[in-house]
């Protein structure tokens, strides 16, 4: 299809090529030859009357005009999306689609695996594109760049809908051979033992956890700052530290290590685990289906 002389294929690929910075890498993700991307790349210069991507050492730099380009870019590659995804009814079992959502190793961890289960029994086709959280998550959900993200009920932006997936307590864990174990962990004790916290992302951004922990008013010793919460349970073994851990995550980890369990000595608020998607998707029916999904395994979790 042409617009004032223009193949809107090329839009897709110039989408690509400013993303990847490498005709390389972009051929791959739109399959094709390397030669044939190159092309592409030469056909969408002539047509702005700007090189768009500009070699410098081995890397390819954007050009201002590309710069400026790429929100407007991404706006109209995200609308033909949605205008794709609301025009047609959505069968997962015919589906080769693609989500592509941000999620927590957390959730990786208790709910995705039992999720992967049902999409290969009911969509062999459905492919997942799962992003760890980083700082530029939310402008990547903005301009259309994941399809949903998987985060704390406080966590979510304004302005966009979002559906409950599932309700998750906190508990104390430590290593089956911690002293303070020997009975129900006190206040005075938790607060008095060396702690394993989880800090995210480059800028070490608390989690959930660590925001309400800070909330109680008293000063915690924490030796070790984790990056992911899979890392926790490891950091606890054969020392006398303690961590508060999701209870569903904290089960799993203790059916396979050495560790114990306690509830907290004092009151937590349950986290609502939610699933955020762009206002402009509401009528995506494959979104519906897989956030469906995702509340149903959920439930088993």
């Amino acid at each position: 299809m042409r617009l004032k002389g223009l193949d809107l294929n090329l839009l897709i690929a110039l989408d690509v090529l400013l993303e990847e910075r490498s005709v390389t890498r972009a051929a791959r993700r739109l399959h094709l030859s390397q030669p044939a991307a190159s092309a592409a790349l030469g056909r969408l210069r002539e047509y702005f009357e700007d090189d768009l991507l500009v070699l410098h050492g081995k890397r390819l730099i954007p050009t201002s005009f590309a710069e400026n380009l790429l929100p407007e870019l991404k706006r109209v590659t995200r609308q033909i999306d949605d205008l794709i995804s609301m025009s047609t009814e959505f069968d997962p079992q015919q589906s080769e689609r693609m989500f592509r959502f941000m999620v927590s190793d957390y959730m990786v961890t208790v709910l995705m695996a039992r999720v992967m289960e049902k999409i290969a029994q009911q969509a062999p086709g459905i492919r997942l594109d799962m992003r760890l959280p980083e700082d530029s998550v939310y402008q990547v959900f903005e301009r259309g760049g994941v399809d949903l993200m998987l985060l704390p009920e406080e966590f979510l932006l304004e302005n966009h809908p979002s559906r409950l997936v599932m309700e998750e307590q906190h508990v104390v864990v430590a290593s089956e051979d911690n002293p303070l174990f020997k009975k129900r962990i006190s206040k005075e004790a938790f607060f008095g033992a060396g702690h394993v916290a989880v800090t995210l992302g480059p800028r070490r951004d608390p989690s959930f956890t660590e925001r309400h922990l800070e909330k109680h008013g008293m000063q915690r010793q924490v030796d070790i700052f984790a990056p992911s919460f899979s890392a926790v349970p490891w950091l606890l073994l054969n020392t006398e530290r303690i961590a508060v851990m999701q209870a569903s995550m904290a089960h799993r980890y203790a059916g396979v290590l050495p560790l114990k369990i306690s509830p907290l000595p004092f009151e937590f608020p349950v986290m609502r685990q939610m699933a955020q998607y762009h206002h402009a998707r509401e009528n995506d029916q494959g979104l519906k289906w897989f956030m469906r999904t995702l509340e149903e395994c959920a439930k088993q979790a």
